[in-house]
């Protein structure tokens, strides 16, 4: 069976485009295109697709608008299709806070139209198979109070760090764990798969919602306890030594697992330096980039940490990481903040 997929774009020359690059795959099938909300509720009712690509703005009612009241009524896979400038990654940050699976910016003028096509169909095949909650406002607030009242003296935070790894569902998944760190804790480096414009504007958003400072990481700057670096959407995040001190290095090689920023560049980078004073996590994700990063890390003495399957939105991942060994435990998101927070006051009182 195909998977049906509608789309919903204003413009003709765009639902034309996603019609011709979707339906370029045996295993998918467009069944609709609809210019408007108001004419997709009445595609969704009588097509029935298993996947919707939604673009934000829109005539007649707002895309967020529209999502919003989608996951309440009739919740289902939704990958946005959002245009890449500040305003876009705004609205798609808070499109994934309501549920969107995932997001694909509009391809720019010098974008390879096959590699777009690819991706976008990759993107639909991993929307299907994932799990659609609605969130509560209150889910894991419980676990989040537990966490935060942890306090890390400081032979728990020197010469530590924390590692978190992530992609498809990742946004709201590395939200619910640095909201759930206190501000007093090592350094966090992560990555997680997005395009440039968008890294900033996610580092802010965490950045008001959680006791620590989260900013994009930059080239040569000395990693500091209470401080969350998040790879830019143009560079691989890598950790370096130099002249004693903890570094961020950005580097635009090659993508590793089609990736860059790569998370087993991250995870690969540290292991020789600072293996066994490391706690990393690798998080909900289509593909395996991280899982051979994370089984080096934990050879290296590390302890690693993979989210379970019922609280991923997409097991792909931390499920390749699982199958090699990768991972010390198994746990869900909602427990991944608590377990890093005794992990590390178990170290220190381990070294002391």
């Amino acid at each position: 069976m195909a998977i049906k997929v509608l789309i919903v774009d204003d413009s003709a020359v765009m639902r034309s485009l996603l019609t011709e690059l979707i339906s370029g795959a045996p295993d998918l099938v467009v069944v609709g295109a609809a210019p408007d909300p108001l004419a997709a509720r009445e595609m969704i009712k009588s097509l029935n697709p298993d996947v919707l690509t939604l673009d934000v703005e829109m005539p007649k009612m707002d895309g967020l608008d529209f999502l919003e009241r989608l996951m309440r009524l009739r919740p289902m896979p939704v990958v946005m299709i959002s245009t890449l400038t500040e305003k876009g990654s705004e609205t798609t940050l808070r499109a994934l806070e309501l549920g969107a699976v995932d997001f694909l910016a509009k391809p720019g003028r010098s974008a390879g139209i096959l590699d777009y096509g690819e991706e976008i169909r990759d993107k639909i095949r991993a929307a299907y198979q994932a799990r659609i909650r609605t969130r509560s406002r209150h889910e894991g607030a419980e676990a989040r109070r537990e966490s935060l009242q942890v306090r890390l003296d400081q032979r728990a935070v020197s010469e530590r760090l924390i590692l978190i790894g992530a992609s498809t569902g990742g946004t709201e998944a590395i939200k619910d764990v640095l909201t759930g760190l206190p501000g007093q804790c090592p350094p966090v480096l992560m990555v997680q798969h997005m395009p440039e414009m968008f890294t900033g504007s996610f580092a802010r958003r965490l950045d008001g919602l959680c006791e620590l400072k989260v900013k994009e990481a930059e080239h040569g700057e000395v990693v500091r306890p209470g401080v969350a670096y998040l790879a830019p959407g143009h560079s691989h995040l890598l950790l370096v030594r130099r002249g004693g001190a903890l570094q961020c290095e950005l580097s635009r090689g090659e993508p590793v697992n089609r990736h860059r920023p790569s998370v087993d560049v991250l995870f690969e980078s540290a292991a020789p330096l600072v293996g066994p004073r490391v706690v990393a996590a690798l998080l909900t994700g289509m593909g395996k980039d991280g899982a051979k990063g994370l089984l080096n890390l934990k050879r290296a003495g590390a302890w690693t940490i993979a989210q379970d399957e019922a609280s991923c939105v997409v097991y792909g991942m931390p499920r390749e990481a699982a199958a090699i060994g990768a991972a010390s435990e198994v746990v869900g998101l909602k427990d991944v903040a608590g377990r890093m927070l005794r992990r590390l006051t178990g170290d220190a009182r381990r070294t002391a």
